[in-house]
């Protein structure tokens, strides 16, 4: 489904170059069954060898699928044909071909910019906490969360995006933000750590490995927050979570829909 972030024509094929092992191995996966995208990949990844070296060494093992696609593409395309290829592409990883140029999501993503730190300043009392924002991407609730809080540590597996949220906190004099990688489910902290676990857009890929890790992190009597941005269309209530005995937390967003917010104290 596409997300409307991005216009793939305004981005070089070159961007996959900045992205993670494991976002190229999602892309990999999407097109292993999808005639249309691999072929489409194949004539992007002939004509942009560099490209298809990164991919091949930063995902050995689908070195043969790699260069099957590529060797196997049309030898002859115009210059036409390969940029149809590359955008064709580039539209259906939006999401981690924005996350190379993070500055733009500020006005790309609706999630951000529709978004109110307020409605995070809600769901849990911020001063004085330690908190951890588990993939923070640019740090939309690490930011707001800064301003009330005592520490907060922003895990992000991308690495533009970490930096993104570092150089930030530096130029704005921001001293209390701390950036580390790492996923939802594997999580570089100790025990009972943080006195706030928040995310957004994040849980989900592994309910149960992902909520035992964030509650595993957090302390007895914590909060953890699951606080999606304002889209632009209606959101959908997170079954999964409701029932796991998290709190549901409804409100109308900045562009009329619905929006739900996810709270869940962690037994002492």
């Amino acid at each position: 489904m596409a997300l409307g972030w991005i216009n793939p024509e305004d981005f070089s094929f070159n961007s996959i170059l900045l992205m993670e092992r494991f976002q190229i191995r999602f892309m990999l996966s999407s097109h292993a069954h999808d005639g249309e995208r691999r072929r489409a990949l194949g004539i992007a990844l002939r004509a942009n060898p560099a490209v298809r070296w990164y991919i091949e060494r930063m995902c050995p093992e689908s070195a043969a699928f790699v260069a099957g696609m590529a060797d196997n593409s049309p030898e002859v395309c115009g210059a036409a044909d390969i940029r149809r290829a590359e955008v064709y592409t580039l539209g259906g990883i939006e999401d981690f071909v924005i996350y190379t140029q993070p500055e733009l999501m500020q006005t790309h993503c609706p999630f951000i910019y529709g978004w109110h730190k307020d409605r995070l300043f809600e769901m849990a009392d911020f001063d004085g906490k330690i908190v951890l924002d588990v993939g923070s991407g640019s740090g939309r609730l690490a930011f707001a969360a800064a301003e009330r809080a005592k520490e907060v540590y922003a895990s992000e597996p991308v690495a533009t995006l970490r930096a993104f949220i570092q150089d930030k906190a530096e130029r704005e004099g921001i001293h209390n933000i701390r950036v580390s990688d790492g996923f939802a489910n594997r999580l570089a902290y100790p025990n009972h750590w943080f006195d706030i676990v928040m995310s957004g857009h994040v849980v989900g890929d592994d309910y149960e490995g992902e909520i035992a890790e964030l509650t595993r992190v957090c302390k007895p009597g914590g909060w953890l927050l699951d606080c999606r941005g304002d889209q632009l269309g209606n959101d959908a209530p997170f079954a999964e979570l409701r029932a796991l005995g998290w709190e549901e937390m409804w409100y109308r967003n900045s562009f009329g829909k619905d929006t739900y917010r996810y709270r869940f104290c962690v037994p002492v």
